[in-house]
């Protein structure tokens, strides 16, 4: 399918896209999977991963290649910046805005048309700066 092809919202994938709206966690396939199959108990792995595939292809999600980890998907579809924890691979939301300055810099200093660009900041998160802090402490 070609990107902006409107697509045909099945049930699975409906019940795909809601499951994913309800999360801020970024959940991998697998993590959907077992969202989705409470709701439709019959659906398979696969039927997930190609309907995520699809739905990413045709932008009505994202899909998020970070950092070596497992693909990861997210409802929201605007563009916006992530984060990803170093220990324990959770990736959040960046709450500031896109610097679509950055475009402009690396087109005058190519020979591209830019068009986009992604920013992963690595980090600890809360929970894994508390434990480190729990086991520098013992």
């Amino acid at each position: 399918m070609q990107e902006n092809t409107p697509m045909r919202l099945t049930t699975q994938r409906q019940v795909i896209l809601e499951e994913l709206i309800k999360v801020t966690s970024h959940p991998t396939a697998n993590e959907v999977y077992d969202m989705v199959r409470k709701r439709l108990p019959r659906i398979g792995l696969g039927t997930v991963y190609r309907n995520l595939e699809l739905m990413s292809e045709t932008g009505l999600i994202l899909k998020l290649e970070v950092g070596g980890t497992q693909k990861r998907f997210d409802a929201v579809v605007k563009p916006h910046y992530h984060v990803r924890c170093i220990d324990c691979g959770k990736v959040s939301d960046v709450d500031m805005p896109v610097q679509q300055s950055i475009n402009e810099s690396a087109a005058k200093s190519t020979h591209y048309q830019i068009l986009s660009h992604h920013i992963e900041f690595t980090g600890l998160c809360d929970y894994c700066t508390k434990a480190k802090h729990q086991t520098s402490v013992n």
